[in-house]
């Protein structure tokens, strides 16, 4: 059955699903083989060369080795590239590795160099900024991409929502600069619930799939929706380099996507009450939140993403100190590092994701980031309010 004809919460349920029925398992089954039997010399050694250069396996074939082929691995990608809306996906050992897979993917080609527009995650902006899998980088804005572009440029990467200040990007005016060129937009905040980055043009969406597709802070992954094109040549990565993902990975995520879109709006609705009762807060200087007021400049809200998301960035009056009170002065949310899971979580980035960013490029000291997860609304209300309140009567 297939499942491009449903609405996207039918899809994220039953997509990668398909053929279980007749093997008689109602869920996927996990399959933790390193190694597979060969159906003699000959057709193992092409089914080996069919996957190593980044092949999908072919009825009669072996799947050989798991670095090349695993049959949970697959499944989570269709199921992904379903959402998504894109031919393909591939899925790697966490979001960086499936970063570092694109970008080696567009160097082995020859075209090694990125034009990028801030800000972006932390780690995407250190492994630009380092050179250290053989790209160049351009910074620019949207304004400057046309002008940015060169003959070796293989990829435009951007992000929205921006990690850490929810900024929105217009995908279809970065796809109209790049001029052919590829763009790729990681969707991490968004997810396909809220945007489909392929419907506007991009030609890759990355997630790091340990945030919202998991949703539960206890699998790590990333995933690249994409063309069949590219999709040949980041299995070709993958296989060569070994960012795979494992299987009770791939299981757990395929399982995370069929709640995903009950998981995204109920923090997408928490998230937003919370923005607005923030709104005005004395300790708090400015609230950054796409539905508010001034932080959708371009009217991208209801015509590329559907809905603000989970994420809130708060700017505190009193800056770094004010910002370090605050976070300290929190009892239910946890201050840590990552997002989108079930539980809330605040972290000052400019002191931990995005530490290694050019001192020009760095998000303001005073700044807070907020993952919104299932707490009830007012519990997390009083929370937060106390922790400013605490923050600003300490000052």
């Amino acid at each position: 059955m297939s499942t491009s004809e449903f609405r996207l919460e039918t899809r994220a349920v039953h997509a990668g699903m398909e053929g279980l029925s007749e093997s008689g398992s109602h869920v996927p089954p996990i399959d933790f083989s390193t190694t597979n039997p060969l159906p003699g010399v000959e057709l193992g050694g092409e089914s080996y060369e069919q996957l190593a250069t980044g092949g999908v396996l072919l009825p009669g074939q072996s799947a050989v080795y798991q670095r090349l082929w695993q049959p949970g691995v697959a499944r989570f990608e269709d199921a992904l590239a379903a959402l998504e809306g894109s031919e393909s996906a591939v899925a790697f050992a966490s979001g960086m590795a499936a970063l570092a897979a694109c970008l080696l993917a567009t160097v082995t080609a020859g075209r090694p160099h990125v034009v990028a527009l801030r800000p972006l995650y932390g780690g995407t902006d250190h492994v630009l900024e380092s050179g250290l899998v053989g790209t160049s980088v351009t910074w620019t804005d949207l304004d400057g991409i046309a002008g940015a572009i060169r003959a070796d440029t293989g990829l435009v990467v951007i992000e929205s929502p921006a990690n850490p200040t929810l900024e929105l990007v217009d995908i279809a005016a970065v796809v109209a600069a790049a001029g052919g060129v590829p763009v790729l937009v990681d969707n991490t905040f968004a997810t396909p619930v809220l945007q489909r980055p392929i419907e506007h043009g991009a030609t890759i969406v990355l997630h790091s799939a340990t945030k919202y597709i998991g949703g539960h802070g206890d699998v790590m992954g990333g995933v690249v929706a994409t063309t069949d094109e590219w999709a040949s040549r980041l299995r070709h990565v993958r296989a060569l380099t070994g960012g795979v993902l494992h299987p009770l990975a791939a299981y757990l995520l395929h399982r995370g996507l069929r709640t995903l879109p009950i998981r995204v709006r109920a923090q997408q609705e928490t998230a937003e009450t919370l923005a607005r009762r923030i709104l005005g807060d004395p300790a708090v200087s400015r609230v950054l939140y796409p539905t508010l007021d001034g932080c959708d400049p371009d009217g991208l809200l209801g015509r590329q993403m559907h809905g603000g998301g989970s994420m809130i960035a708060l700017e505190m009056a009193g800056g770094y100190d004010a910002a370090v009170r605050f976070i300290e002065a929190l009892r239910l949310v946890t201050n840590a590092v990552s997002l989108g899971g079930v539980d809330s979580l605040a972290q000052h980035p400019a002191s931990l994701t995005h530490r290694p960013v050019a001192a020009e490029a760095r998000p303001h000291a005073g700044l807070v980031r907020l993952s919104i997860g299932l707490e009830h609304v007012d519990d997390l209300s009083q929370d937060i309010l106390g922790a400013l309140a605490a923050a600003h009567r300490t000052a």
